[in-house]
C-alpha cells in the first residue's frame, strides 16, 4: 500500500513539473513568429505559435485592382498557410516538452496536431 502512495506521490511531482514546463512553452510560443503567404507574396499574414493573428499586409496593387473575391480568396490562404505553421511550432514545443517520456499515443497525436506521420 505505502508503495502505491510512493507511486502516487512521484506521479503528482511529475505534473507539477509538467504544468511549469507548459507554461514555460507557452510564453515562448507567444514571443515565436511566423508567417503564410498567398498570391506570390501578394498578401501576408503573421501569427505567433499560439496562433494568434499578428499582422496582416496587403500589396497596394492588389488593393487598386479592386477585386474583392480575389483579396478575400488570399487573405484565406494566406491564413491557412500561417496558421498551418504556427501549429507545427506547437507540435515542435510539445514534443520537447514530452522529452525522453515514452507516453502511450504519443506519437499519434503529435501526427494528428501535424497532419503527418507520427
Amino acid at each position: 500500500m505505502f508503495g502505491q502512495l510512493g507511486n502516487l506521490a512521484s506521479l503528482m511531482k511529475q505534473a507539477q513539473q509538467i504544468g511549469g514546463k507548459l507554461e514555460g512553452i507557452s510564453t515562448e510560443l507567444k514571443s515565436r513568429r511566423t508567417s503564410g503567404q498567398a498570391g506570390g507574396g501578394m498578401v501576408e499574414i503573421e501569427v505567433n505559435g499560439l496562433q494568434e493573428v499578428l499582422n496582416c499586409k496587403i500589396d497596394p496593387k492588389l488593393l487598386r485592382e479592386e477585386d474583392r473575391e480575389l483579396l478575400e480568396d488570399l487573405l484565406v490562404g494566406a491564413t491557412n498557410d500561417a496558421l498551418a505553421k504556427a501549429r507545427q511550432l506547437h507540435a515542435e514545443a510539445m514534443q520537447s516538452l514530452a522529452g525522453g517520456m515514452n507516453l502511450p499515443g504519443l506519437q499519434e497525436a503529435m501526427a494528428g496536431l501535424t497532419g503527418g506521420k507520427g
